[in-house]
Order: structure tokens, then sequence, then C-alpha cells
């Protein structure tokens, strides 16, 4: 074989070798190029959520058997318990306060620094429902209180409100920490109690009861706290909601009747109220079918001045009457004690006195549910009412 022979071959066999190196390439390419779309098109398409809620804990309570409060209510039929509570998701608001002076936090409680009042919120649509918790008759620092505190915590309520006898027995100063701040230091400002730092701002609107004032006429209760107007009886605007609380006691300088300063200023209050739902809550109630019973002077012709709801304590009960087209609540099982019932009222419509408890009220512009929970969780009683 001559050498140009041998060279052609040589020649022939490199571009073989070439081309094959192509088309090898080739193909690795277009199998990398097929995988990436294959990629693109996985990362670009909608994940698939398995469950209509991110996780379990947006269920407040899981939902109860259908005959889970059979023979809970005295002497009332069972209320259908297979239901689901909506998640809390609505944010944080800032309360309207009405003619309290705004305080820093460190100051000594019941004192000002400026003469301006919290401004009104925004009012822009709410994601979610408003949720705030009401507790009544619980100052003792009892562990009945710590379960039912812990409960209500658990709810995530944007704020906390009572119906008095916050600080069992006499109302002492050195004892309003432990009837209180123990539970409900991160809902209190400004806070200077020892068992936490406190809130931004104040969350936590009590009403006094008998037993606060005990104690110098109710001064350690004025100090301890921080409330608008002039923190015996006040008003607040928290989302949808108008919110009023009285001081009905027999001890209150504007008096307590219907004719009274305190009433007239109510009245007004209530006129020129554009909320969709207006609350009044108190210490005595208007009507009761507890042992103290129903307090004469405390009913006010709430229907009549555009009322939707009163709540109330003083009974160690829970109750719910209807009047007048007011909703009407005896909420007073808040750790203390517990009372018995006595005459039972026409009115009455629901009834518990077997284990403590707290309120949940959940508040939109459509409707407003209020439900009772026993300390184990369980829903005892609950209305909704519609605009």
């Amino acid at each position: 074989m001559n050498l140009h022979h041998r060279r052609g071959i040589h020649l022939w066999r490199e571009f073989f070798s070439f081309r094959s190196c192509l088309i090898v390439l080739l193909f690795l390419d277009i199998t990398v190029f097929n995988q990436s779309c294959q990629w693109m098109a996985q990362s670009t398409s909608p994940a698939k959520d398995p469950s209509p809620f991110s996780t379990s804990a947006d269920l407040l309570v899981p939902p109860q058997p259908a005959d889970q409060t059979s023979g809970i209510l005295e002497g009332l039929p069972p209320i259908p318990g297979n239901f689901t509570l909506s998640p809390t998701s609505a944010p944080i608001l800032n309360p309207t306060l009405r003619g309290k002076p705004s305080v820093a936090p460190g100051s000594p409680r019941g004192s000002s620094i400026t003469g301006t009042t919290i401004p009104e919120p925004t009012h822009t649509p709410m994601p979610g429902p408003l949720v705030f918790v009401v507790i009544g008759d619980y100052g003792g620092g009892d562990p009945a209180t710590a379960d039912v505190a812990e409960m209500m915590v658990s709810w995530e309520p944007e704020f906390i409100i009572t119906v008095g006898d916050n600080n069992y027995p006499v109302g002492a100063a050195d004892h309003l920490d432990e009837a209180v701040g123990q539970f409900f230091h991160d809902y209190l400002s400004p806070y200077q109690g020892i068992y936490g730092d406190g809130a931004v701002i104040n969350r936590f609107f009590p009403t006094l009861g008998n037993h606060d004032m005990l104690t110098d006429n109710g001064q350690p209760y004025l100090d301890y706290f921080t409330l608008p107007g002039n923190e015996r009886y006040y008003d607040f605007v928290w989302g949808p909601v108008h919110l009023y609380a009285l001081d009905n006691l027999d001890t209150e300088p504007d008096g307590v009747g219907t004719s009274s300063i305190q009433a007239a200023w109510l009245q007004e209050r209530l006129a020129t109220s554009s909320s969709p739902w207006n609350i009044v809550y108190m210490h005595y109630p208007p009507y009761s079918s507890g042992p103290h019973g129903s307090t004469d002077w405390a009913r006010w012709p709430f229907s009549e001045w555009g009322v939707d709801v009163v709540l109330a304590g003083h009974d160690h009960t829970y109750e719910r009457l209807l009047v007048d087209d007011v909703t009407y609540f005896v909420n007073g099982m808040g750790g203390y004690a517990i009372y018995n019932f006595g005459d039972i009222l026409e009115s009455s419509q629901a009834r518990y006195n077997s284990d403590y408890g707290a309120m949940r009220v959940e508040a939109t512009d459509k409707y407003l549910l209020l439900q009772f929970f026993n300390r184990n969780y369980e829903l005892i009683d609950q209305v909704e009412l519609r605009k």
C-alpha cells in the first residue's frame, strides 16, 4: 500500500470520528434541553394544597359531636355542636379611645403627659372577623381562673373586656397584679407589674365591680388600669363594634338611674355612634335568675337607645336572656366561685353553672356571634345576631 493510500484511509477515519462526536454532542444537547423544559413546566405549575387549612392551628377548637352539649343547659334542649369556628386572621387595629389623655409607658398609673387622644383607626376592610373575649368575677388569682385565662389567650383575641370584680376579696392594691397581671399582662399598657413586659397599646378594658370598691373607694383599681374618660365609665370603638363600659354601682358619683349624668352620657354616645354593633357592659345585671337577682336601677331603655347587647356579671352563673329585642348576658363564671340559680325569669333562654368559663365574641359588619365556653374548651351556648 502506497503512502497516499494510507494517508487517505487515515483522513476518512478522522472524518468519521469527528462526525460521530458531533452526533453524540447534538444528542446530549437535545436531551438536556428536553429535561430543562420539563423542569421549567413543573416549577411554574401551581402547587396543590391537600387541605383547605394551611395548618391544624387554624381551627380554634375541633368540631364538637352533635350531642356534646346534651344536658348541659338547664331545662333547655341541646345546642347543635357540629360546627367549625372561623380562623382569626384580622390584624390588630388601634382602637378609638374617647376622651382619655394618652399615657407614656413607664409613667405613674393614672398620670398623663399630653392632652391628646388616640387617633381614629383607619376603617379599611378587615380580612377576617374581629375577635374579643369577656370574663367576669374572676379576680382571686385562682387555678380555675388560670385555666379560663389560658383558654381565652389561646383564641388570640384583639382585646379583653371584663364585667367587674377584678380583684377579690376586697380590691387591695397589693393583690391586683396577682389577680389580673399574672394572667393578662400581655394585654395591659402601661404595665408595671412583675409578670412580663406588657402590651404596646392597652388591650384590656375592665369595669368596676363591688369587690373592687372595698379598698379606698376603688382607688387601687384606678391606679392599676389606664382607661379612657373618667376611667369609671367610658367608651371605645374597635373595628365594627362600639363598646360602652358603665359603672352601675350605687357608689358612682354621676349616678346610676335613667336620669343620671352617666345615663345622659350613654344616650348621647349611642345617638352619635355609626358602628354596626353597640355593646354595653357593666357589673350588676339588669336581668338575672341567679341568687343576687335583677338590678332594677340597671334597667335603662337600652332597646330604645339602640343597644344590641348588654353584658353583666355579679351572679356567678352564665345566663342568656332576651328582653325587648336586646340580648342580655350574665357572665360571672371567671373562676372565683359558682352560684346556684334561683327563680327563673321568663326571659331566660339559656343557663349554665357546671364549670367556669368565658365568652368569645366574633364580629363583622354583618354578624355578631357570642359564645360561651367552659374551661375544657366545650361550647355551651351561642347566639348569632345579624344586621
